[in-house]
């Protein structure tokens, strides 16, 4: 079993940024919230609220668009962004943990054939999450939840916030330019 993040990993960059800006060219009425979500933005930086409210209040959105209905046109063209290694060294059993919502990543998962995705869980129509944001600590967490036991072989990520999961693999892969190097 593999276990990989996706934003910076995957997919190149940010997947739930390129899905806001696929939104804002084709709803530019959702440029109204910007200042709603930079307000957020300014009060994680100064910690009055978590990474899990300042999300919430980005994907307000949501409210304004039929997310769902946009995804296959955004995946058509966003799915070029997968990094190629990955089609190297993916498995059938492979496991995606991601902080990017569960319903924006699920109709890529399928057409890689993964088929476990654990991520954060996020209403498409509120923005609203059920739980916490799945990033650090929440990853582990929610992967003993689904796999009691399991040591994967490989993990794949990007960022040092991605440690605690990764660490639970025997061999661990940061990506560096693109491409998996080995760290442990």
């Amino acid at each position: 079993m593999n276990i990989f993040d996706f934003d910076g990993t995957i997919h190149k960059g940010d997947s739930g940024v390129a899905f806001y800006l696929y939104c804002l060219r084709r709803r530019p009425y959702i440029a109204l919230l910007m200042p709603v979500q930079a307000a957020a933005a300014l009060l994680k930086i100064l910690g009055i609220i978590d990474m899990t409210a300042m999300k919430q209040a980005f994907y307000l959105y949501f409210r304004l668009i039929d997310a769902e209905a946009m995804l296959p046109g955004f995946w058509e063209q966003d799915k070029s962004n997968i990094q190629a290694w990955y089609h190297r060294v993916r498995s059938d059993n492979d496991v995606l943990i991601s902080a990017s919502p569960e319903f924006v990543l699920a109709p890529i998962c399928r057409e890689l054939g993964i088929s476990a995705l654990i991520a954060s869980r996020v209403d498409p129509k509120t923005g609203k999450y059920t739980g916490k944001n799945c990033s650090g600590q929440e990853k582990v967490r929610r992967f003993r939840e689904m796999f009691p036991g399991i040591t994967p072989e490989n993990s794949y990520y990007d960022r040092d916030v991605d440690l605690p999961v990764s660490r639970l693999a025997i061999h661990g892969y940061r990506i560096v330019d693109g491409e998996p190097v080995q760290e442990f």
